[in-house]
């Protein structure tokens, strides 16, 4: 049982910051290269992409949590610190922004506003990268003291 924790866990974590790497990178292409309507292909795309990283993150915390409901130190502790961040940025800023930016493309308005909540859709992004780029190096660090063990 505990082993399909940790794949299950594995697979919504990877999946998690894949889809927010493919919505990060995607979007900085479309801004430098596309045009709107590549834009809004693109905001519709994360808009309903947005879906699936949710459920990728709730199983990613709630395996997490079954796999180590105690430890508060080391790496799992870190990793259950770095958590609520990378949550709330995820709940309260990069959906809101996913469904507001296809709005606005979907109404063709890339305006100052538009690019004001993009700019702060990328930087949550991407502080949500690093977070769990942190955390995957903490799994990492883990699976090398069990190998040695």
């Amino acid at each position: 049982m505990k082993n399909t924790l940790k794949l299950i866990h594995s697979i919504a974590a990877m999946l998690a910051f894949s889809l927010i790497l493919v919505f990060f990178t995607s979007t900085l292409a479309v801004e430098l290269f596309g045009d709107k309507q590549a834009i809004l292909q693109v905001k519709t795309y994360i808009m309903y992409g947005v879906i699936l990283l949710a459920i990728a993150m709730a199983t990613t915390g709630a395996t997490g949590i079954k796999m180590a409901p105690r430890a508060n130190k080391g790496p799992i502790g870190n990793k259950k610190k770095r958590m609520p961040f990378i949550a709330a940025n995820g709940i309260l800023i990069l959906i809101p922004c996913a469904v507001y930016l296809h709005h606005l493309a979907s109404n063709n308005l890339y305006d100052n506003q538009f690019y004001l909540i993009q700019g702060v859709e990328l930087i949550t992004g991407a502080c949500n990268l690093i977070l769990m780029s942190l955390n995957i190096r903490d799994a990492k660090q883990l699976k090398s003291k069990a190998a040695k063990h």
